[in-house]
């Protein structure tokens, strides 16, 4: 067992510090509000004064913080976790981070002789009180070895996602669909509710169509991700409907802002040459709008 730094005992950390801590390693905690703190007082955790003092020694420590900029003070500022890691130490950093400000963190604990992991959390308060977390991970082979028994203490998988950095984008991409996803849900409820349709009714038909189980799950997989342009649903329709949909939502004075985006993003297939072919290659519209060749090509 090593000995283990913790920075940031909030409702996502306080569980996985304690799992930290069952699994037998030797454990220094620290969080800036002394209520977190003292509510260490029934482990055997030592509670520090500093990030530096958590990190006293430590092989390994572990983030778990609001921002980005609250993770590299933590590490690199004054009385910083840098200050008191062994030589060659890894930070593993479980924060929601930018991702190019965690790869400037990494880089300055690079040049001074020390690594870095980043390894988002893919589940819910209720898996770190469980040590059931799963860990979206950026680093290399070689990093995420050293990090890998105090990341198995508190979860169960670890998805490799790339190098340093590419578990954290690939987090905060999650949480935009998530986020978007919900704005989406609460429009579609906010419209049916102002022209009169029973919530419960909707809820259930949304539930059951593409609308609610997703484009990701049901469109993409058998048609532009498969290389199949031909359409399930026209891009043409599709692009239609949307405007039928903000149409609607004029009228009865609902906001359907995502949906707007929504609809001028789509308008971009017209010169993209979609507009026969399946809605989900919006996919290959926002590709040629970045100036990428489609990653799908016409004949499949």
């Amino acid at each position: 067992m090593s000995n283990v730094g913790f920075i940031g005992l909030g409702q996502m950390g306080g569980p996985m510090a304690r799992n930290v801590i069952k699994a037998g390693h030797t454990v220094a905690v620290y969080d800036a509000s002394p209520e977190a703190l003292d509510a260490f007082r029934d482990t055997n955790a030592k509670r520090a004064a500093s990030p530096r003092d958590a990190a006293d020694g430590a092989g390994a420590v572990v983030t778990c913080l609001p921002t980005s900029a609250d993770v590299h003070t933590a590490v690199m500022g004054p009385d910083g976790a840098a200050e008191g890691m062994t030589p060659g130490a890894v930070v593993i950093d479980t924060t929601t981070a930018n991702p190019t400000e965690s790869m400037k963190t990494a880089q300055a604990l690079a040049e001074r002789g020390f690594r870095m992991v980043d390894a988002a959390l893919a589940r819910p308060p209720w898996d770190a009180e469980a040590g059931t977390m799963v860990f979206l991970v950026g680093g290399s082979d070689e990093d995420v070895a050293l990090a890998q028994p105090v990341l198995e203490s508190m979860g169960t998988e670890l998805i490799r996602c790339g190098p340093q950095g590419a578990g954290t984008t690939v987090k905060v991409i999650n949480n935009y669909m998530t986020v978007m996803g919900s704005v989406i849900a609460g429009e579609a409820l906010a419209l049916g509710r102002k022209q009169g349709i029973d919530r419960n009714l909707l809820v259930k038909v949304l539930q059951q169509t593409v609308a609610g189980r997703g484009a990701l799950n049901v469109v993409y997989p058998v048609r532009v991700l498969a290389g199949d342009l031909s359409p399930l649903f026209a891009y043409r329709l599709a692009h239609k409907d949307l405007g039928l949909s903000l149409e609607l939502g004029r009228e009865l004075g609902v906001p359907l802002k995502s949906g707007e985006g929504g609809y001028e993003t789509m308008s971009e297939g017209e010169k993209y040459g979609r507009m026969d072919q399946d809605f989900s290659t919006v996919l290959l519209v926002l590709e040629e709008m970045m100036g990428l060749e489609p990653s799908v090509k016409e004949d499949g």
